[in-house]
Protein backbone atom coordinates (compact mmCIF):
# COMPACT_ATOMS: atom_id res chain seq x y z
CA UNK A 1 0.00 0.00 0.00
CA UNK A 2 0.83 4.12 -0.24
CA UNK A 3 1.95 5.72 2.58
CA UNK A 4 0.46 9.29 2.47
CA UNK A 5 3.18 10.73 1.04
CA UNK A 6 2.92 8.22 -1.74
CA UNK A 7 5.35 5.81 -0.74
CA UNK A 8 5.00 2.12 -1.70
CA UNK A 9 5.70 -0.16 1.51
CA UNK A 10 6.40 -3.30 0.84
CA UNK A 11 9.37 -4.02 3.06
CA UNK A 12 9.12 -4.61 6.77
CA UNK A 13 12.18 -5.39 9.37
CA UNK A 14 11.03 -7.64 12.31
CA UNK A 15 12.87 -7.77 15.53
CA UNK A 16 12.48 -10.97 17.11
CA UNK A 17 14.55 -10.42 20.35
CA UNK A 18 16.72 -7.73 22.05
CA UNK A 19 18.78 -10.00 23.38
CA UNK A 20 22.56 -10.43 22.21
CA UNK A 21 25.54 -12.23 22.10
CA UNK A 22 27.97 -9.22 21.44
CA UNK A 23 28.07 -6.33 23.53
CA UNK A 24 29.55 -3.53 20.59
CA UNK A 25 30.16 -0.36 21.83
CA UNK A 26 28.15 1.81 19.40
CA UNK A 27 25.28 -0.94 20.19
CA UNK A 28 25.10 -2.00 23.73
CA UNK A 29 26.64 -0.88 26.76
CA UNK A 30 29.38 -3.26 28.06
CA UNK A 31 27.36 -4.10 31.16
CA UNK A 32 24.91 -5.18 28.94
CA UNK A 33 20.38 -4.24 29.04
CA UNK A 34 17.42 -5.42 30.84
CA UNK A 35 16.12 -7.57 27.93
CA UNK A 36 12.46 -7.90 27.80
CA UNK A 37 11.42 -11.08 29.37
CA UNK A 38 9.69 -13.55 27.00
CA UNK A 39 6.19 -13.12 28.00
CA UNK A 40 6.36 -9.36 26.71
CA UNK A 41 7.96 -10.43 23.23
CA UNK A 42 5.76 -11.60 20.48
CA UNK A 43 5.59 -15.58 19.83
CA UNK A 44 6.36 -16.91 16.32
CA UNK A 45 2.79 -17.50 15.90
CA UNK A 46 1.83 -13.98 16.70
CA UNK A 47 4.46 -12.81 14.16
CA UNK A 48 3.07 -14.84 11.03
CA UNK A 49 -0.30 -13.59 12.18
CA UNK A 50 0.49 -10.29 11.98
CA UNK A 51 2.51 -10.90 8.48
CA UNK A 52 -0.10 -12.61 7.33
CA UNK A 53 -2.43 -8.90 7.43
CA UNK A 54 0.58 -7.23 6.41
CA UNK A 55 1.09 -9.11 3.24
CA UNK A 56 -2.87 -8.23 2.28
CA UNK A 57 -1.12 -4.55 2.26
CA UNK A 58 1.16 -4.76 -0.08
CA UNK A 59 4.03 -6.21 2.32
CA UNK A 60 6.40 -8.33 0.39
CA UNK A 61 9.64 -8.46 1.85
CA UNK A 62 10.69 -9.71 5.14
CA UNK A 63 13.76 -8.95 7.15
CA UNK A 64 14.60 -11.09 10.12
CA UNK A 65 16.58 -8.79 12.50
CA UNK A 66 17.58 -8.23 16.57
CA UNK A 67 19.24 -8.33 18.35
CA UNK A 68 20.54 -10.71 17.65
CA UNK A 69 18.11 -13.29 16.21
CA UNK A 70 20.22 -16.36 16.08
CA UNK A 71 19.97 -16.68 20.03
CA UNK A 72 16.32 -16.92 20.05
CA UNK A 73 15.59 -20.90 19.64
CA UNK A 74 14.25 -22.26 16.57
CA UNK A 75 14.43 -19.01 14.27
CA UNK A 76 13.94 -21.32 11.05
CA UNK A 77 10.51 -22.49 12.28
CA UNK A 78 9.51 -18.80 12.43
CA UNK A 79 11.16 -18.55 8.46
CA UNK A 80 9.12 -21.50 6.80
CA UNK A 81 6.36 -19.88 8.75
CA UNK A 82 6.74 -16.43 7.16
CA UNK A 83 7.94 -18.18 3.88
CA UNK A 84 4.38 -19.51 3.63
CA UNK A 85 2.21 -16.51 3.54
CA UNK A 86 0.69 -15.80 0.35
CA UNK A 87 1.98 -13.00 -0.67
CA UNK A 88 5.34 -12.98 0.73
CA UNK A 89 8.38 -13.00 -1.83
CA UNK A 90 11.01 -12.93 -0.21
CA UNK A 91 12.53 -13.67 3.63
CA UNK A 92 15.62 -12.55 4.95
CA UNK A 93 18.34 -12.11 8.02
CA UNK A 94 20.85 -9.94 9.53
CA UNK A 95 23.05 -11.64 11.99
CA UNK A 96 26.41 -10.80 13.67
CA UNK A 97 27.13 -14.25 12.63
CA UNK A 98 28.54 -16.19 15.88
CA UNK A 99 25.71 -18.80 15.71
CA UNK A 100 24.98 -19.02 12.22
CA UNK A 101 27.53 -22.40 11.53
CA UNK A 102 24.83 -24.54 13.47
CA UNK A 103 21.65 -22.81 12.27
CA UNK A 104 22.60 -22.66 8.18
CA UNK A 105 20.74 -25.80 7.67
CA UNK A 106 18.12 -25.30 8.94
CA UNK A 107 17.60 -21.74 7.91
CA UNK A 108 18.57 -23.04 4.06
CA UNK A 109 15.95 -25.99 4.58
CA UNK A 110 13.20 -23.60 5.82
CA UNK A 111 13.53 -21.00 2.29
CA UNK A 112 15.93 -18.52 3.75
CA UNK A 113 16.45 -16.01 0.26
CA UNK A 114 19.52 -14.24 1.69
CA UNK A 115 21.69 -14.05 4.93
CA UNK A 116 23.58 -10.17 5.77
CA UNK A 117 26.29 -11.13 8.31
CA UNK A 118 27.68 -7.99 10.03
CA UNK A 119 31.64 -6.98 10.50
CA UNK A 120 33.04 -4.21 11.26
CA UNK A 121 36.77 -5.16 11.01
CA UNK A 122 38.89 -8.21 9.88
CA UNK A 123 41.61 -7.53 12.79
CA UNK A 124 41.28 -9.67 15.24
CA UNK A 125 41.91 -7.48 17.88
CA UNK A 126 40.14 -4.49 16.80
CA UNK A 127 36.96 -7.88 16.85
CA UNK A 128 37.26 -7.75 20.37
CA UNK A 129 37.78 -3.79 20.87
CA UNK A 130 34.09 -3.49 19.03
CA UNK A 131 32.07 -6.14 20.47
CA UNK A 132 34.30 -7.24 23.25
CA UNK A 133 34.41 -11.10 22.78
CA UNK A 134 37.16 -13.12 20.63
CA UNK A 135 34.61 -14.09 18.26
CA UNK A 136 36.30 -13.28 14.82
CA UNK A 137 37.12 -16.62 13.43
CA UNK A 138 33.09 -18.13 14.29
CA UNK A 139 32.35 -14.89 11.67
CA UNK A 140 34.61 -15.71 9.40
CA UNK A 141 33.73 -19.46 9.21
CA UNK A 142 30.44 -18.41 9.03
CA UNK A 143 30.95 -16.52 5.61
CA UNK A 144 33.10 -19.32 4.32
CA UNK A 145 30.11 -21.87 4.85
CA UNK A 146 27.39 -19.36 3.51
CA UNK A 147 29.52 -19.13 0.45
CA UNK A 148 28.84 -22.87 -0.16
CA UNK A 149 25.07 -22.43 -0.06
CA UNK A 150 24.56 -20.92 -4.04
CA UNK A 151 20.40 -20.02 -3.19
CA UNK A 152 21.31 -17.62 -0.80
CA UNK A 153 22.33 -14.21 -1.50
CA UNK A 154 25.14 -13.10 1.20
CA UNK A 155 26.16 -9.82 2.18
CA UNK A 156 28.49 -8.54 4.65
CA UNK A 157 27.35 -5.37 6.38
CA UNK A 158 30.33 -2.73 7.82
CA UNK A 159 29.66 0.42 10.13
CA UNK A 160 32.04 3.10 9.11
CA UNK A 161 33.96 3.92 12.46
CA UNK A 162 36.53 6.81 12.11
CA UNK A 163 38.68 4.99 14.77
CA UNK A 164 38.23 1.41 14.37
CA UNK A 165 38.10 0.72 10.44
CA UNK A 166 38.75 3.42 8.42
CA UNK A 167 41.98 1.60 7.16
CA UNK A 168 40.50 -1.70 5.99
CA UNK A 169 38.22 -0.27 3.36
CA UNK A 170 40.29 -1.73 0.38
CA UNK A 171 40.10 -5.02 2.52
CA UNK A 172 36.35 -5.34 2.72
CA UNK A 173 36.26 -4.53 -0.94
CA UNK A 174 39.09 -7.22 -1.87
CA UNK A 175 36.17 -10.12 -1.03
CA UNK A 176 34.15 -9.50 -3.38
CA UNK A 177 36.53 -9.72 -6.12
CA UNK A 178 36.39 -13.52 -5.93
CA UNK A 179 32.85 -14.10 -4.83
CA UNK A 180 29.70 -12.90 -5.55
CA UNK A 181 29.61 -11.04 -1.98
CA UNK A 182 28.20 -7.67 -1.59
CA UNK A 183 30.34 -5.60 0.82
CA UNK A 184 27.75 -2.93 1.80
CA UNK A 185 29.09 0.19 4.07
CA UNK A 186 26.83 1.87 6.14
CA UNK A 187 26.77 5.53 8.17
CA UNK A 188 26.27 5.06 11.70
CA UNK A 189 23.03 6.00 13.21
CA UNK A 190 23.08 8.70 15.67
CA UNK A 191 20.45 6.59 17.72
CA UNK A 192 21.34 5.44 21.19
CA UNK A 193 25.43 4.56 21.98
CA UNK A 194 25.95 5.75 18.25
CA UNK A 195 25.53 9.16 18.97
CA UNK A 196 29.30 9.04 20.58
CA UNK A 197 30.79 7.63 17.42
CA UNK A 198 31.87 9.18 14.13
CA UNK A 199 31.94 7.66 11.06
CA UNK A 200 33.29 8.25 7.61
CA UNK A 201 31.19 9.33 4.31
CA UNK A 202 30.50 7.55 1.16
CA UNK A 203 32.32 9.66 -0.61
CA UNK A 204 35.96 9.03 1.24
CA UNK A 205 35.21 5.44 0.54
CA UNK A 206 34.35 5.91 -3.58
CA UNK A 207 37.54 8.24 -3.46
CA UNK A 208 39.79 5.29 -1.57
CA UNK A 209 38.22 2.61 -4.22
CA UNK A 210 38.88 5.06 -7.32
CA UNK A 211 42.49 5.90 -5.83
CA UNK A 212 43.04 1.73 -5.62
CA UNK A 213 41.21 0.50 -8.80
CA UNK A 214 40.89 4.01 -11.11
CA UNK A 215 36.99 2.95 -12.07
CA UNK A 216 34.24 1.77 -10.64
CA UNK A 217 30.65 1.90 -12.29
CA UNK A 218 27.37 2.10 -10.35
CA UNK A 219 24.88 -0.41 -11.30
CA UNK A 220 21.31 0.54 -12.93
CA UNK A 221 18.11 1.13 -11.07
CA UNK A 222 16.88 -2.63 -11.87
CA UNK A 223 19.98 -4.21 -10.73
CA UNK A 224 20.22 -2.26 -7.67
CA UNK A 225 16.65 -3.48 -6.60
CA UNK A 226 18.02 -6.87 -7.95
CA UNK A 227 20.79 -7.49 -5.30
CA UNK A 228 18.54 -5.69 -1.96
CA UNK A 229 15.18 -4.68 -0.55
CA UNK A 230 16.41 -1.28 0.83
CA UNK A 231 17.89 1.84 -0.31
CA UNK A 232 21.94 0.69 -0.76
CA UNK A 233 23.11 2.26 -3.66
CA UNK A 234 25.28 -0.46 -5.62
CA UNK A 235 28.87 0.01 -7.58
CA UNK A 236 30.91 -2.76 -9.45
CA UNK A 237 34.72 -2.76 -9.68
CA UNK A 238 35.39 -4.33 -13.19
CA UNK A 239 36.52 -7.76 -13.26
CA UNK A 240 35.45 -8.36 -9.62
CA UNK A 241 32.17 -10.42 -9.02
CA UNK A 242 30.78 -9.10 -5.83
CA UNK A 243 29.09 -5.72 -5.81
CA UNK A 244 30.51 -2.53 -3.25
CA UNK A 245 27.19 -1.15 -1.67
CA UNK A 246 26.18 1.87 0.67
CA UNK A 247 23.69 2.74 3.22
CA UNK A 248 24.37 6.47 3.44
CA UNK A 249 21.10 7.28 5.55
CA UNK A 250 22.36 10.66 6.83
CA UNK A 251 24.64 12.45 4.13
CA UNK A 252 22.23 11.27 1.12
CA UNK A 253 18.80 10.98 3.16
CA UNK A 254 16.49 8.98 0.92
CA UNK A 255 13.33 9.47 2.56
CA UNK A 256 11.78 10.54 -0.28
CA UNK A 257 12.00 6.39 -1.61
CA UNK A 258 11.87 4.68 1.81
CA UNK A 259 9.52 1.29 1.68
CA UNK A 260 10.04 -0.32 4.80
CA UNK A 261 8.42 -0.17 8.56
CA UNK A 262 9.80 -2.15 11.23
CA UNK A 263 8.36 -4.52 14.26
CA UNK A 264 9.77 -4.39 17.29
CA UNK A 265 10.28 -7.13 19.51
CA UNK A 266 7.48 -6.24 21.72
CA UNK A 267 5.07 -5.95 18.84
CA UNK A 268 5.14 -2.24 17.95
CA UNK A 269 4.81 -1.00 14.01
CA UNK A 270 7.08 1.33 13.72
CA UNK A 271 7.10 3.65 10.31
CA UNK A 272 10.29 5.48 11.22
CA UNK A 273 13.35 4.84 12.51
CA UNK A 274 14.03 8.44 14.23
CA UNK A 275 10.78 8.56 15.89
CA UNK A 276 9.17 7.07 19.19
CA UNK A 277 5.96 6.71 18.08
CA UNK A 278 4.47 3.53 16.77
CA UNK A 279 1.38 1.19 16.69
CA UNK A 280 0.63 -1.30 19.13
CA UNK A 281 0.40 -4.74 18.05
CA UNK A 282 0.97 -7.05 20.93
CA UNK A 283 -2.15 -5.73 22.29
CA UNK A 284 -4.76 -6.58 20.27
CA UNK A 285 -3.36 -9.55 19.10
CA UNK A 286 -3.23 -11.75 22.04
CA UNK A 287 -6.88 -10.23 23.02
CA UNK A 288 -8.90 -13.56 21.97
CA UNK A 289 -6.13 -15.18 23.27
CA UNK A 290 -6.35 -13.95 26.47
CA UNK A 291 -9.91 -14.03 26.54
CA UNK A 292 -10.13 -17.79 25.29
CA UNK A 293 -7.52 -18.64 28.23
CA UNK A 294 -9.94 -17.31 30.80
CA UNK A 295 -13.06 -19.12 29.37
CA UNK A 296 -14.86 -22.55 31.06
CA UNK A 297 -15.43 -25.05 29.29
CA UNK A 298 -19.10 -24.27 29.13
CA UNK A 299 -18.29 -20.61 28.30
CA UNK A 300 -15.72 -21.81 25.29
CA UNK A 301 -18.44 -24.54 23.72
CA UNK A 302 -20.87 -21.66 23.65
CA UNK A 303 -18.37 -19.73 21.81
CA UNK A 304 -17.51 -22.00 19.11
CA UNK A 305 -20.69 -20.95 16.32
CA UNK A 306 -19.39 -17.27 16.73
CA UNK A 307 -15.37 -17.89 16.58
CA UNK A 308 -15.20 -17.86 12.74
CA UNK A 309 -16.79 -14.24 12.72
CA UNK A 310 -14.96 -13.18 15.83
CA UNK A 311 -11.80 -14.40 14.14
CA UNK A 312 -12.46 -12.59 10.88
CA UNK A 313 -13.66 -8.91 12.64
CA UNK A 314 -9.96 -9.77 15.13
CA UNK A 315 -7.98 -9.42 11.80
CA UNK A 316 -9.89 -7.18 10.08
CA UNK A 317 -9.21 -4.67 12.85
CA UNK A 318 -5.66 -5.70 13.54
CA UNK A 319 -5.32 -5.11 9.62
CA UNK A 320 -6.99 -1.89 9.96
CA UNK A 321 -4.68 -1.09 12.72
CA UNK A 322 -1.49 -1.46 10.14
CA UNK A 323 -2.89 0.10 7.13
CA UNK A 324 -2.97 3.20 10.04
CA UNK A 325 0.75 3.18 11.09
CA UNK A 326 1.95 2.59 8.08
CA UNK A 327 -0.29 5.20 5.99
CA UNK A 328 0.61 7.49 8.62
CA UNK A 329 4.23 7.16 8.18
CA UNK A 330 6.32 10.52 8.92
CA UNK A 331 7.60 12.07 6.12
CA UNK A 332 11.50 11.63 6.55
CA UNK A 333 13.98 12.02 9.35
CA UNK A 334 16.02 14.81 10.36
CA UNK A 335 18.57 13.45 12.63
CA UNK A 336 20.08 16.84 12.68
CA UNK A 337 17.81 18.95 14.34
CA UNK A 338 18.14 18.18 18.58
CA UNK A 339 14.71 19.71 19.41
CA UNK A 340 12.49 17.44 17.25
CA UNK A 341 9.40 16.17 19.41
CA UNK A 342 9.12 12.21 19.70
CA UNK A 343 12.60 11.50 19.06
CA UNK A 344 13.71 7.77 19.35
CA UNK A 345 16.01 7.47 22.50
CA UNK A 346 16.10 3.43 22.74
CA UNK A 347 19.64 1.75 21.65
CA UNK A 348 19.43 0.46 18.31
CA UNK A 349 18.91 -3.29 20.12
CA UNK A 350 15.96 -2.29 21.51
CA UNK A 351 14.39 -1.32 18.25
CA UNK A 352 15.52 -3.41 15.96
CA UNK A 353 18.51 -3.82 13.46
Amino acid sequence: MKDQYNREIDYMRISVTDRCNLRCKYCIPECGITSVGHDNILRYDEIVAIVEECSKLGIKKVKITGGEPLVRKGLHSLVKGIKEVKGIEQVTLTTNGILLKDQIDNLALAGIDAINISLDTLDREKFIKITGFDALDKVLEAIEICETYKDIKLKINVVTLEDYNKEEILDFVALTKDSDIDVRFIEIMPIGLGKNYKGYDQEYVEKTLLGKYGNIEACNEAERRERGNGPATYYRIPGFKGRVGFISAISHQFCDSCNRVRLTAEGVLKPCLQYSEGVDLKKMIRERRLREESDTIIERSLREESDTIIERNNKESLKKLIEKGIYEKPKGHNFGSSTILGREDKLMAKIGG
